[in-house]
């Protein structure tokens, strides 16, 4: 029997949680299978092996991990594997596949500018910083740069940057302080899922640069849209169908 294990990162904020889970309620009715379960990568409950237990308590004998993640970094490429290498060792009878993260996508792109519009003010000729979680992998740099670059052109705008809040690459501090000495209107976006305390540590930077340039707009994180669902319920259907050919 088929299920779906849906795994979000997870959040210190229980409104992050929320979130996720409406996110997964949201997509649940898109998807063929007969078992779908949420669970969390870290600070929050089902976790994975929960997650994984409760599958094969209905009944699961295939099962589907469907992350959502933006970028594939080492939650992907390492956390996520490792706990399903031990759901292996204690499940034998069951096949598991791991699908992808959300990754680079045109549909993404707009909703990127779609928050720039929701600011009700002009960007023409303006700085956008788009600002990810980070992470050591330096291929989250790398794609996060190709979507800036992909959403300058869409939105024709004069400038995008990339920075982090940690990890390799520009730390957003250190971006902010060198859009802002341009004279520029600049705009935020994070690149981020869900609102919590990454997205409140942005507002308190960008809050004690206020006093010294007035024209520093924070937009609404990329978030659960509509265009991450459609992109989210593609990558399960792949991984379904990746999973029926093995």
């Amino acid at each position: 029997m088929q299920a779906v294990l849906y795994v979000a990162h997870g959040s210190r904020v229980r409104e992050g949680v929320n979130e996720a889970l409406a996110f997964i309620k949201g997509v649940i009715p898109h998807i063929n299978a007969q078992i779908q379960q949420e669970s969390f990568l870290e600070l929050a409950e089902p976790t994975i092996m929960q997650g994984v237990a409760a599958c094969v308590e209905q009944g699961a004998t295939e099962i589907a991990v469907a992350p959502i993640l933006l970028l594939t970094a080492n939650h992907l490429n390492e956390d996520i594997p490792r706990e399903i290498q031990e759901a292996k060792r204690k499940f034998p009878e069951v096949t598991f596949s791991i699908g992808q993260a959300l990754g680079i996508d045109d549909r993404l792109v707009n909703v990127l500018e779609q928050r720039l519009n929701e600011s009700g003010e002009s960007y023409t000729g303006a700085n956008v910083l788009l600002v990810g979680r980070g992470s050591s992998d330096p291929a989250v740099k790398r794609d996060l740069t190709q979507i800036g670059g992909l959403l300058q052109k869409k939105a024709g705008l004069n400038k995008v940057s990339t920075c982090f809040l940690y990890g390799k690459g520009v730390s957003f501090e250190d971006a902010l302080q060198q859009l802002v000495t341009e004279d520029k209107k600049t705009f935020i976006i994070p690149y981020l899922l869900f609102t919590g305390l990454l997205k409140q540590h942005i507002r308190e930077k960008i809050a004690n640069i206020q006093n010294f340039n007035q024209a520093v707009h924070l937009c609404d994180c990329l978030g659960y849209d509509e265009q991450v669902q459609h992109v989210f319920i593609n990558r399960i259907t792949q991984l379904m169908k990746r999973g029926d050919e093995q």
